[in-house]
């Protein structure tokens, strides 16, 4: 089996909720709920990519291992790739997980089964996840992004398309896609050097670009939505969510 490598990529300057990242949560900051639930999933080790001392302090204090990035990456998978080369110059990492400091609810074995798919299917680039919506509102939100697909399988979709809009048309669920990625090495490297694509810039939708490019992502379906936050009201939310949990103590593996 290759070695799993898991980045949390996290940068304070959100343009809603700045400062996020180190936002207390019952009692520790939000990313360090992220690297636990990371460590949790006992995929290897587990690295936060941060152009912030601040939050790299955090999580070293928690336990964690962190990485300074430059501060000028317009994404967090082009964050993830820098964090890459300082981490693992010996490219003994196979799978990369790419994890959002954001989600400090997802399951650990969200990570799991994203990584199971690369395990069990060559043909497969890049792994994700998605849920099926069951808020009537969020069908129509465009700030929840839609994974339209075909099932290849219990509880798994061949990505055809990202989108916000509310899509397919017609009778069926529709599903919402969460932010995590489980790459091949070869595929996110491929995926960096690739310029932004028409449908990507036109969707705001990074993801896009490696469809455009003829990568296939396939999809997990969860039984729920993990709490992104991205708004104070979000906050507040994990915070009631999260207050009553008992803490785990994980170490980073060396």
């Amino acid at each position: 089996m290759p070695d799993i490598l898991t980045l949390i990529p996290a940068r304070m300057a959100s343009t809603r909720l700045p400062g996020k990242p180190l936002a207390a949560i019952a009692g520790e900051p939000m990313i360090v709920h992220v690297w636990r639930r990371a460590m949790e999933a006992k995929l290897g080790r587990v690295w936060v990519a941060t152009d912030a001392p601040a939050i790299a302090e955090a999580v070293e204090t928690a336990g964690g291992a962190a990485v300074l990035t430059r501060s000028d990456h317009a994404s967090g998978t082009d964050r993830i790739h820098e964090a890459l080369q300082q981490i693992d110059p010996s490219r003994s990492a196979g799978i990369i997980v790419n994890m959002q400091g954001d989600l400090p609810t997802l399951e650990p074995m969200g990570l799991v089964a994203a990584v199971a798919v690369l395990l069990d299917d060559r043909s497969v680039d890049v792994a994700t996840l998605a849920a099926e919506i069951m808020k009537p509102e969020e069908r129509d939100d465009p700030n929840v992004v839609k994974v339209v697909g075909t099932p290849v399988g219990p509880s798994r979709l061949r990505a055809l398309y990202f989108t916000r809009a509310t899509a397919p048309a017609g009778a069926g669920p529709l599903y919402h896609h969460i932010g995590l990625y489980a790459f091949r090495r070869a595929a996110l490297e491929r995926f960096v050097k690739l310029p932004p694509s028409p449908l990507e810039q036109r969707e705001k939708l990074e993801q896009l670009r490696a469809l455009e490019a003829g990568m296939r992502i396939d999809a997990v379906i969860l039984d729920t939505v993990p709490l992104g936050v991205d708004t104070a009201e979000d906050l507040e939310t994990a915070r009631a969510m999260l207050t009553s949990q008992p803490k785990n103590e994980p170490r980073n593996e060396p």
